[in-house]
């Protein structure tokens, strides 16, 4: 069994042969036991991702966002997603539309997890569509030109960074 603290000063447990027989990690405070979530149950938790969650099933990717990871996800919100011209959400969610929407989804998915200490200023990230992202770290990061709003939310399978525009493939 391994304890560390973490950053909010939340003592996490991770008992390391169930982790990897349950791919489950644990949370504890002083008085309760926490199963920390998977990326995609904390992106349904939270109502600023319900387009993004929308996608993700319309995609077929939600089964795979919910498995082991790790992944780092840089996570559009519903506003980023309103950027977009009229009707483009509607119309990358139409069945015919699947692969060029998870074309576009797993572009902003990175196998492993990476927090934002880990990143660097022109790095350059290969997403699990194989196309790279560019990290830029100055006032703020962004992610090919979108700005990380919300960095480091963890999950029992990777990371979360909240992005305020979704990213296109090239």
């Amino acid at each position: 069994m391994m304890l560390s603290k973490c950053n909010n000063g939340v003592i996490k447990k991770r008992n390391l042969l169930f982790h990897q027989l349950f791919h489950t990690a644990y949370v504890i405070d002083a008085t309760k036991i926490y199963e920390m979530e998977n990326i995609v149950e904390i992106a349904s938790g939270n109502k600023d991702f319900t387009t993004l969650v929308a996608a993700v099933v319309a995609a077929g990717l939600a089964e795979t966002l919910s498995g082991t990871g790790p992944f780092t996800v840089f996570a559009p919100t519903n506003e980023a997603f309103a950027k977009l011209p009229a009707g483009t959400v509607e119309e990358l969610i139409k069945p015919e539309n699947k692969e060029k929407l998870a074309a576009i989804l797993t572009y902003h998915v990175v196998a492993g997890k990476a927090l934002s200490s880990d990143l660097s200023d022109g790095q350059l990230i290969k997403t699990v569509n194989g196309q790279e992202v560019k990290v830029s770290v100055g006032d703020n990061v962004k992610v090919d030109g979108a700005t990380v709003t919300a960095a480091d939310l963890e999950a029992s399978n990777g990371v979360i960074h909240v992005i305020d525009a979704v990213i296109m493939p090239k």
